[in-house]
């Protein structure tokens, strides 16, 4: 088969492959939700974020969550509480059996006390990996991770796989924005 595309088979790399043209896909505004993450952050009297997010995997959805609810965008590394980055994680991972795993192996490091000194998981909070209800299999191992911590999920949201953050919380997130607002 012949590619046609210059530069190669785009279709397999994720995101904007070169000098892309933003207009047509998310607003500036949007955009800049994404590159200053620190400005939306919710802070504390101290000046540093309330709450870390940190991925358990790739692509979980950290940067999504930190730009509806605020807080900090640790991506996939622990937070430097040294630096100004809030201790309290909410580790984020999406519903399928890999985002699962993700979470019981970071469940397993601070089961052995691998964690950073001053670092500490609030939550765990699953986003929908699609729409709909999830497998019997994937449900039971939810509710493993929910005995050993609290676990917050997130429901699908089409706006949001379209670039748009500006709608409300998602509804069955009141217990997540609960713990948000006391942190």
């Amino acid at each position: 088969m012949t590619q046609t595309t210059p530069g190669g088979p785009e279709i397999w790399i994720r995101g904007p492959v070169g000098a892309a043209d933003t207009s047509d896909n998310i607003s500036t505004e949007q955009s800049q939700t994404f590159t200053q993450r620190e400005v939306h952050a919710t802070a504390t009297a101290s000046g540093e974020a309330a709450f870390s997010w940190m991925n358990a995997h790739g692509g979980a959805g950290a940067s999504t969550l930190t730009a509806v609810f605020g807080g900090f965008d640790c991506g996939g590394r622990w937070p430097e509480t040294a630096t100004g980055e809030s201790g309290k994680i909410l580790l984020v991972a999406r519903t399928h059996a890999s985002g699962l795993q993700a979470v019981s192996q970071v469940l397993d490091m601070i089961r052995r006390d691998e964690q950073p000194s001053g670092v500490t998981l609030q939550a765990v909070v699953l986003v929908a990996d699609a729409p709909g209800r999830l497998p019997p299999e994937l449900a039971r191992r939810i509710k493993v991770i929910g005995s050993v911590t609290a676990v917050h999920r997130i429901p699908w949201m089409p706006d949001w796989r379209m670039g748009n953050l500006s709608g409300p919380a998602p509804r069955g997130a009141s217990a997540l924005s609960k713990l948000l607002t006391s942190q």
